[in-house]
Order: structure tokens, then sequence, then C-alpha cells
């Protein structure tokens, strides 16, 4: 099996630490990448028939797309300082990001056609729910949920405290059976608080022809084609996940390992 594991390097040319592709993933559907950026750095590209959100991890930024133009937008200090400024930008256009300060920025695309427009998903859009109990616990932002206009992408942020574990009980996305499980490739894009510290990350399926798991390090991303894929946080480190996810049907439908469904059943009276 192909190492699932994706790690940052020093910034190109352009700013990219990161890239998945659908060629380098060997999938159909997602594509992500991260760029770090200097105050006064832009970055242009054509989005051709690939649709993109655009999300603002960290700092400050002008975004201009198509004919929008969003000024000093974001603001975080990390991923871990609240609710992102995003921007959506159909296929058939194009974007330019100009840093207003140092600016961590992840390109998350799939395939469009450009139904949709332009527009600013700014963080009081950003939908937020807490899921599990216990160490179990984790919050949850949604970003490009299946309920917001969009043609292929899904796009969400997740933060698991120290100590608990996500994505768990190991669920899954791999099969095309709407209404009971969609099929969904998947990017997780990993940061660590504080940054010295690291997570885990495993991605199995029933058959174990997947079955690998990962030490996963402050920058790191583990890509998903299929299997179950929970994530663990040790003690004293926050995590914080970017995924991105993408199929032939926009709907996020999951199944649970039966093994280890009975953690979220309710106990017999």
């Amino acid at each position: 099996m192909a190492d699932l594991r994706v790690k940052t390097h020093s910034p190109d040319a352009m700013g990219r630490v990161l890239s998945v592709t659908p060629q380098s993933a060997g999938w159909i559907y997602v594509g992500f990448d991260v760029f770090r950026l200097a105050p006064g750095q832009s970055l242009s590209e054509v989005t051709e028939d690939r649709e993109v959100c655009l999300v603002l991890l960290a700092g400050f930024a002008t975004v201009t797309a198509g004919d929008e133009t969003f000024t000093k937008i974001g603001g975080r200090a990390s991923p871990f300082d609240g609710k992102p400024y995003s921007v959506y930008v159909p296929a058939q256009s194009d974007f330019t990001v100009t840093a207003d300060s140092d600016v961590e920025l992840a390109v998350c695309s799939a395939p469009g056609t450009g139904k949709f427009p332009v527009r600013l998903i700014p963080p009081d859009a950003v939908g937020f729910e807490e899921r599990g109990q216990g160490s179990n616990r984790r919050l949850v932002y949604n970003i490009l949920p299946d309920t917001a206009p969009a043609e292929s992408l899904l796009v969400v942020e997740v933060i698991t405290p120290g100590g608990n574990w996500s994505s768990y009980p190991p669920h899954k996305h791999d099969q095309d059976a709407f209404p009971q499980e969609t099929f969904l490739e998947e990017t997780y894009y990993h940061r660590l608080n504080p940054p010295q510290g690291f997570a885990f990350q495993r991605v199995y399926t029933d058959a174990r022809d997947i079955d690998e798991t990962y030490a996963v390090e402050n920058g790191d991303c583990v890509m998903v084609p299929r299997g179950y894929h929970p994530v663990g946080a040790p003690h004293g480190y926050d995590l914080y996940y970017l995924n991105v996810m993408a199929g032939p049907l926009r709907q996020w439908r999951f199944k649970n390992d039966p093994a280890h469904e009975w953690i979220v059943k309710p106990k017999a009276e």
C-alpha cells in the first residue's frame, strides 16, 4: 500500500508547502494544497474544471475571485483561534489571494462546472456543533456542509481536545449506497497545539487490505481513499484537522465499524 501520509516542506516559489492532487493520490475527486504566503505575496490560479474553497487558516488576506473582491479578511493567529473566513470559487473562474500579513491558506478543490457564484463564507456563516461525550468530545466547524451550495466539495474543521478521540467510533464512507452510505474521498490536514506534539490516525478496511497507522505531526496530511479512519490526540496536545471530502454524490452518509458501534448505542435499561 502506498504511503497515505503527506508531509509539508519548505515553501516553493508560489508558497506551496503541501499538495495532494487526484493524480498524486491515485483517486478522482479531492485536491488539497496548503500555501504559506509572506506579506505582499500573491497567489493566482485559474480553477478550470474544479470548484475551490479557499480557507484562511491564519492571517489576513485580500481575495479577488471572478468579479468579487474581499478586502483584508481572516485574522486568526492559528487554526485554533475561532472560526475561519473562507471563499467559495466556482469552476471556470479565477482567483488571486494577496497576503496582508503572514498567511497560511488551504486550497480545497473538487470537480465542478461553474453552477454557483463566488461567495464569501464569513465566520458567522460557519455552523458549529459539539459531537461526542467524555473522551470522545470534539468541536466541529462546518464551512461547506452538504446543506450549503456547492457541486462536489464538503469542507469542515474539527478540534479534538488533548486526550480525546475523533472520527470515532471508526466510520467509513466508501460505498455508493445512498441513503445508507456514500462514497467520499477525504483528506485530513493536521495541526497541533503546542506544535511539537503528535497524534495518531489509523486507516483500515474490513478486509485489512488497507491497515496503516500514522504518528502524525504538525502539518501532516493523511489521505483516506477508503476505509475507517479514527484519530486520537494525546494528553496535553489539542488536535486540529481540516477535512476535505468529495465523491459522486454530495451527501455525507457514513457507516460505523460494526465491531465498535456499541460505543454509541443506547444502553439497555
